[in-house]
């Protein structure tokens, strides 16, 4: 009878290659490097985050410093003047006199970024206008009685 065993090695079966396959090693060698590579450049061109640097009161109103200039929101909603930034910064709070009036601003964070409420027993609206002075941004907002 006759076997499949390669007692003349002419059997259909090639035998297997001893050598290690380098190839595949190679390839994600590569691919770990140029991934590597990739982050790094990322990293180099990414800007800094925006950041809320202080809030100053004003006469009229209230002056908010930032190291850049931010993406601003701003809406009069029922008497209060809301600003929605995006950027980073640390919670506040405050008041201000506006015509010998109280006013109390407040800063949070929320999802969107940070939020400045300027709310006072009476409605108010706001006019706000930013510039760049000295690298850094600075928004004035100025209020009056409505």
């Amino acid at each position: 009878m006759h076997g499949s065993e390669g007692k003349d090695a002419l059997h259909s079966t090639p035998e297997e290659d001893p050598r290690p396959k380098l190839l595949p090693r190679v390839m994600g060698s590569l691919a770990i490097v140029g991934l590597m590579v990739g982050l790094m450049i990322g990293r180099l061109t990414t800007p800094d985050p925006v950041e809320l640097q202080q809030v100053e009161t004003a006469a009229d109103g209230v002056v908010v410093w930032f190291n850049s200039e931010p993406k601003l929101h701003g809406e009069h909603i029922d008497g209060t003047v809301a600003l929605l930034f995006d950027a980073q910064g640390q919670a506040a709070s405050g008041q201000l006199k506006v015509n010998a009036k109280d006013v109390n601003w407040r800063v949070r964070k929320t999802d969107a970024g940070l939020l400045l409420n300027l709310v006072a027993a009476r409605p108010l609206r706001g006019v706000w206008s930013g510039e760049a002075v000295d690298d850094r941004w600075r928004l004035e907002v100025h209020l009056q009685e409505q």
